[in-house]
């Protein structure tokens, strides 16, 4: 008799989260214009920045631009599978986003989170909120893109269950 195993992937409960934990995502993101161009189309942003390179060559980058939504996107995208999918409540909000150095078409995206808070919430029993600041960085390491969020997660049921303080610090 075999017994099936089945696993499901999924984001991690925030009482299986550590605070200084830093999670680097697989794979990174190779990012093209077509990318750009959809991406800036669908969310009816003209910028000729993203959009038209004849103009983008006579501004101080001398070509087109990733649309810093499209990198944002990207970045904390990149964090679903390893943290919240299937664990995640609600998206809270972004205390600070920066881009310090473009990303450019053709270079590839790679990011990480670092864990800085977690705690349980006082009004939704069996969640918590997690801050976490999430980096990406182009193919020479350079960083890109930058944010900080909050963002509000399920305890495991066990924890929950157990009464436990859902790990919070």
């Amino acid at each position: 008799m075999t017994t099936e195993r089945i696993i499901q992937q999924r984001g991690l409960y925030l009482d299986e989260i550590e605070v200084g934990a830093v999670y680097r995502h697989a794979p990174g993101r190779t990012v093209t214009e077509s990318d750009n161009v959809l991406f800036t189309t669908l969310t009816m942003n003209t910028q000729s920045l993203h959009l038209d390179a004849h103009w983008a060559a006579t501004q101080p980058f001398g070509r087109p631009l990733m649309n810093s939504m499209f990198t944002l996107s990207t970045l904390v995208g990149a964090s679903v599978a390893q943290l919240t999918q299937g664990t995640i409540v609600a998206n809270l909000g972004f205390e600070t986003v920066s881009f310090p150095h473009p990303l450019f078409p053709g270079d590839t995206l790679s990011s990480e989170s670092e864990i800085l808070e977690k705690r349980l919430s006082s009004s939704r029993p069996g969640q918590g909120i997690l801050k976490i600041r999430h980096r990406g960085r182009n193919q020479d390491g350079t960083v890109v893109a930058e944010c900080v969020r909050s963002v509000m997660l399920w305890v495991s049921e066990d924890a929950h269950r157990e009464g436990a303080p859902g790990g919070a610090s």
